[in-house]
Formats: structure tokens, sequence, C-alpha cells
């Protein structure tokens, strides 16, 4: 007797390792560190949209995304499925009007501490308050500010391969908190001139220093002093710590199997033990 089977019932189709790809940075546990990834990760998670989000986080970290493009409220990426050629993914979200915008800048220059905040570069935790002040809100709020495309066959949408760019997604946002700004329609430069930072908050000129006075006495111009016993400088084992990489925060897109920070530590430290023997 022919009956017809569930899309439940075939097996689940198995990913070909991808070379190259883009792996997250969480391995375990929730995605983000950032008080905004954690929230963009959680509106996605609140819209219920099935047990592919499961199987996109494992393809998330075990590096299926070979490529990841996020630009002015759209996202192009290329997933490795089980066939041959990656998928090719598409995410665009919903763009907030321009006068929505302008009324952003109208709430935020209303309130100095969390204008000076942004113009910084940080973000306040406030600003989506700010937002709904403004009466448009910052981060998706319903399926319908998104719109997915993927090249699979998979009959679902968001399937497997566009859950697992989300997530990325929410990665890059702890090194950019600003790319939520530009999926929703207006990149960091833009709202920073519609602020008015580059003229309102340019900080004033230092004042030159005093110059030196002249010696007194003429022939005392021409003289040179002692010359110091440790001009040129000790040999010194360099500082520990790579204070520098860590302040530009995670390195977009990294494919190393550790993190950038930890692997230039290693590096720095081997470099130190073959330069000066008995350092750590």
């Amino acid at each position: 007797m022919a009956y017809w089977r569930t899309w439940d019932a075939f097996p689940v189709s198995k990913p070909r390792a991808a070379k190259g790809g883009i792996k997250a940075q969480s391995q375990r546990g929730g995605f983000g560190t950032t008080w905004w990834a954690k929230r963009w990760v959680a509106v996605l998670e609140s819209f219920n949209l099935g047990g592919r989000l499961t199987r996109g986080r494992s393809y998330a970290r075990s590096g299926q995304v070979v490529s990841l493009e996020i630009g002015k409220g759209a996202v192009k990426a290329a997933v490795q499925g089980s066939r041959p050629s990656p998928y090719r993914v598409s995410i665009g979200v919903k763009a907030l009007p321009a006068t929505g915008w302008q009324k952003v800048c109208e709430v935020v220059s209303s309130q100095a501490v969390f204008e000076a905040k942004l113009l910084a570069g940080e973000m306040p935790r406030e600003v989506e308050g700010l937002f709904r002040d403004a009466g448009v809100s910052l981060f998706p709020e319903r399926t319908s500010d998104l719109t997915t495309s993927c090249s699979c066959p998979d009959w679902s949408n968001p399937c497997k391969h566009v859950a697992a760019v989300y997530y990325l997604i929410g990665e890059e946002f702890d090194r950019d908190p600003f790319l939520i700004f530009q999926l929703r329609g207006c990149a960091r430069d833009e709202f920073m001139r519609m602020l008015g930072g580059e003229s309102k908050h340019r900080a004033p000129a230092e004042q030159a220093a005093p110059p030196e006075p002249l010696p007194a006495a003429p022939d005392a111009f021409w003289k040179m002093g002692a010359i110091p016993a440790n001009l040129a400088g000790g040999e010194e084992a360099p500082p520990a710590g790579a204070g520098m990489t860590a302040s530009l925060g995670k390195f977009p897109f990294w494919r190393g199997s550790l993190d950038l920070g930890v692997f230039l530590e290693q590096t720095r430290r081997a470099a130190a033990a073959s330069n000066y023997p008995g350092s750590t």
C-alpha cells in the first residue's frame, strides 16, 4: 500500500566540511558578549522560528559560513551545505524612514550624557529607550521586519543556513555596535553627521607650550651637555599583553582555530623567548 512520508521522516542531511569557513567565537552557551549582541539573538529567538535555529547554531560554530558581507540594510552570505557549491543567503532588514532617524537624533541630542557616549563609540543600554521615545524601534520587532532567502532546497524560511548567518551577525555586533544602525538604514558616519558631532563636539585645540627660553650667555648656546650613559637604552623584554590588539576588539570574520588575541599573545611570547633567553 502506498503512503505519503512527511518531511520529518526524511533523514537530516549532513553538510560538507567547509574549508576556511568563519567559525563563531562562541563554541558553547549563548552567542555574543555585549548586551546589544545578546539582544539581537534574543529578538530572533523570540520569533519562534523553529528547530532550524538550533541547527543554525551548529552550522555557525562549525564554520559552514564561508563568506559574509554586511551592508546597509542587507546581508549577503555563502553557506556550505550538503551540496558541492555553497548556498547563497540573502537577509534584508527593514530600514527606518529618514524622518525616524531625524527624530532619533533630536531625542539623543536632548540627552547630553547619551549623546557623548554615542559620539565616543559606545552603545549605552538606554539607547533602545531613546529610539522608542522617537517612535521607532532599534531592533526588528516582528518577522516582517526581516526578509530572507536561500538557494537551498529546504522548504522552511528561514532555513538553517539563514539561521547560521543570523548568529554570526550577532557576533559581529560585539566588534561594531553601530552595525545595527547600518542594518536599520543609517551608517555610523551618517548618524554622526546628523548628530552634529563633527562640528558641535570637536575638542578645542590644545594651546601650544611656551617656547623654552634661550640661554642668557651666548657662548652657552653652542655647548652640549654630558651624554647620559643610558641614552641608547637597555635590552628589555617587551611588556606582557597585546594592549593595542585588545583595544581594537575582535577581528572581523577571523578564520583561525584560536582567538586572534590569544594567537598574537602566543606569537609574542615565542618571539620574546627567542630574543631574550629566560623570558616568559
